[in-house]
């Protein structure tokens, strides 16, 4: 068994629960956050390896919460803080569409929250260890030149990813690896049926990422093979 711990929030179906699962079966212990009335598929996980995972609940849009679990979470160390956090609106619907509520709820949910709890928590992190966050693909601004929608989704991402690089540029003298993980297009309920990834591939993939990137200082923005992602 591993001695290693991770904190994956957001981690109660899709690629959270698949990154869960992943670490899990590598000998980690798991700290995993789920909103409350998310399910029970992380109680499940938890009948089967016992106190290696813990299970907590926090909306990071709820800023009370995040803060509450960051004080039940005083002095822990963490390898991996891990935040995974993804909404999406119609494929199709343009900026020039869109309703100000769908824009401000995706901003938040995907960019603006997510790095909130990056500076919240990083202090938990091992000197040596991984601050991550889920990004994607579709974030690439410089890969953006067909058209195939999704783009106050794509915003979202581009922003996540701007947020991070600045957070990287205030703190670059820690040695913490940080990483914008693209898992690529998979068959979750936000990627739908007929995408080309399983979920246990693309988080066998990102898990090897973390592995291969801890001690790595820097920013670093990849997808589930470990290429790099043109920003």
């Amino acid at each position: 068994m591993s001695d290693k711990h991770a904190l994956i929030v957001g981690a109660s179906r899709g690629i959270g629960l698949g990154l869960t699962e992943r670490f899990l079966e590598r000998g980690w212990s798991v700290t995993a956050t789920q909103r409350v009335g998310s399910g029970g598929n992380l109680a499940h996980a938890a009948d089967r390896v016992g106190d290696r995972l813990r299970l907590e609940h926090v909306d990071i849009n709820d800023t009370a919460q995040v803060s509450a679990l960051r004080e039940r979470l005083d002095g822990a160390r963490f390898d991996l803080v891990l935040v995974n956090a993804g909404i999406t609106h119609d494929r199709w619907e343009t900026v020039a569409e869109v309703s100000t509520a769908t824009f401000e709820r995706l901003m938040l949910t995907n960019a603006l929250s997510p790095m909130r709890f990056v500076e919240q928590f990083r202090d938990l992190v091992t000197p040596h260890g991984v601050l991550a966050v889920t990004s994607s693909g579709q974030g690439s601004i410089t890969n953006n030149t067909r058209v195939t929608g999704w783009e106050i989704y794509r915003a979202s991402k581009s922003a996540l990813n701007q947020l991070m690089r600045s957070f990287a540029a205030r703190h670059a003298d820690d040695p913490r690896t940080l990483l914008l993980l693209a898992p690529g297009w998979v068959r979750t309920e936000m990627g739908g049926p007929d995408a080309g990834l399983s979920v246990e591939a693309s988080t066998s993939g990102l898990a090897d990422v973390v592995e291969t990137f801890s001690g790595r200082s820097g920013l670093h923005y990849v997808d589930h093979r470990g290429a790099t992602v043109p920003w």
